[in-house]
């Protein structure tokens, strides 16, 4: 079954579903600056576009770009900047 979700006043939407191996959202960010919690392991990968992160503990922040993925722990927040409209696929763990 799929599930939609939308934060940030619908600048951020996504699509939940069911994988073989983990619980996953395929979504699109568009430009903007965002803060998300996590329960599960989280791992991003970026579809198209590009995301920088201050991931949880971290004093700089990165970039990931298309195909690039980075790795949230549980129970953590993390921030991000969007400049351009990106997609990605969480899955959760």
């Amino acid at each position: 079954m799929l599930t939609i979700n939308k934060y940030f006043s619908g600048n951020v939407a996504s699509i939940g579903f069911e994988t073989a191996k983990a619980p996953a959202t395929l979504g699109v960010m568009a430009p903007g600056e965002y803060e998300f919690g996590t329960n599960k392991r989280e791992t991003m990968k970026v579809i198209t576009g590009a995301l920088t992160v201050l991931l949880p503990g971290a004093t700089e922040w990165q970039t990931f770009n298309e195909g690039e993925s980075f790795v949230i722990e549980a129970n953590n927040s993390f921030h991000l900047k969007v400049d351009v409209d990106t997609g990605y696929l969480c899955l959760y763990e």
